[in-house]
């Protein structure tokens, strides 16, 4: 059955890989959003035609205006931070894929629940720093939350059999160790931008790739995967597999573990999400276990990757501690990109702000943005 699917961050690199599997499955296109990449943009709208078109930033969202004159039947164009979450609720769309990076795909996450709509989530700080307020809205409105994160999906895979899901005792999520795997804390002194942005198994954007470099990547999961599968700190592990073959693993109440495997290629778990609960021909290659020579493990080192430990200390605390987190490694990573700190700065100032702040259970989304601009102009005070 085809399906109408609007692709909030179409332009990044989930967003192009969401749109081979579009392609290769025939689905219909209803909305796409970007942030400024029009050049992009306007390739996609040539070829998939949808219905609305979201970009944030103005001065790009101008010039795109200018070039869809050309077109025969152009798509309406809505510009801002707000169309992105007009764009998330209106009706025409079977699922909103959310592929934007960091806290700005939110209120997007948010107004699509709440319009009917299932979600393909691979905004994973829709639920770092929206937690309960993502979930109760999913419980209300009776839609699916479909995890895209390779490892969330691994899991989600693993746990299809209702039988499984009642006997989960603990989640193994598995990482890729980055570009410093091994690396002491003497070594990763002086460690540039171009270094922290050689991952050694994916193709991601910047700041994702940087968030692998640091492990915050991981600590961003390990809080996602306590909201998604309702397990507490101490029943989620995590353990370095450096190929990226296996995915991430379950283990059940008699100590059985299943593990979901594949190529280190997002479109599997892009068409999963999408799909679902149906499997069909993938884009993506087989895994070849004749080349595959060994499949390692190794512990993950969170005193020297302290975004990690951070994260872990955030889930610990509740509250917004995690929405703190993720806001401090969002004005990190950022200033780091600039070259305006180092690379241990980031673990450094992240830890701090989820030890500085405090917390109460509850929140709203008023106090989620708020405690994110906290969390930023904390992140400043201290370089």
């Amino acid at each position: 059955m085809s399906k109408k699917i609007t692709l909030l961050g179409s332009t990044g690199s989930i967003g192009t890989q969401s749109l081979d599997v579009i392609r290769m499955q025939g689905y219909t296109v209803f909305g796409l959003a970007a942030y400024s990449n029009i050049d992009l943009l306007l390739k996609q709208i040539v070829e998939f035609c949808p219905q609305y078109v979201v970009v944030v930033e103005s001065n790009a969202a101008q010039k795109l205006g200018t070039q869809l004159l050309g077109l025969k039947n152009p798509p309406q164009l809505m510009v801002g931070k707000e169309a992105l979450v007009e764009l998330a609720a209106l009706q025409g769309a079977d699922i909103v894929l959310n592929a934007v990076v960091g806290i700005a795909g939110l209120a997007a996450t948010l107004a699509a629940i709440e319009s009917g709509k299932d979600v393909a989530l691979a905004n994973k700080e829709s639920l770092v720093t929206g937690g309960h307020l993502v979930t109760d809205a999913v419980k209300k409105h009776g839609v699916k939350l479909l995890p895209v994160d390779s490892e969330h999906s691994a899991i989600f895979q693993c746990l299809q059999d209702v039988h499984s899901a009642k006997a989960l005792d603990k989640v193994i999520l598995t990482a890729s160790g980055g570009p410093f795997f091994g690396k002491t804390i003497n070594e990763l002194q002086n460690v540039t931008k171009a270094d922290a942005l050689k991952h050694p198994n994916w193709s991601m954007g910047a700041k994702i790739t940087i968030d692998s470099a640091t492990l915050m990547n991981k600590g961003l999961e390990l809080i996602e995967a306590a909201w998604l599968f309702n397990k507490p700190c101490d029943k989620i592990d995590i353990v370095v597999q450096r190929q990226s073959i296996i995915h991430s693993m379950v283990q059940f109440d008699d100590n059985s573990i299943l593990a979901q495997l594949g190529v280190p290629d997002m479109r599997i778990p892009i068409q999963y999400a999408l799909t679902y609960p149906e499997r069909y021909k993938s884009p993506a290659p087989v895994l070849d276990f004749k080349t595959l020579k060994s499949i390692t493990f190794d512990e993950a080192d969170e005193e020297t990757f302290r975004c990690l430990k951070a994260c872990k200390k955030s889930l610990k605390k509740g509250g917004l501690a995690s929405c703190a987190a993720n806001g401090a490694n969002e004005q990190a990573v950022e200033l780091f990109l600039q070259d305006k700190i180092k690379f241990l700065d980031i673990g450094r100032v992240v830890e701090s702000m989820v030890d500085h702040i405090q917390v109460k259970p509850d929140y709203t989304l008023a106090e989620v943005f708020d405690c994110d601009k906290y969390a930023r102009e904390y992140v400043l005070s201290q370089i």
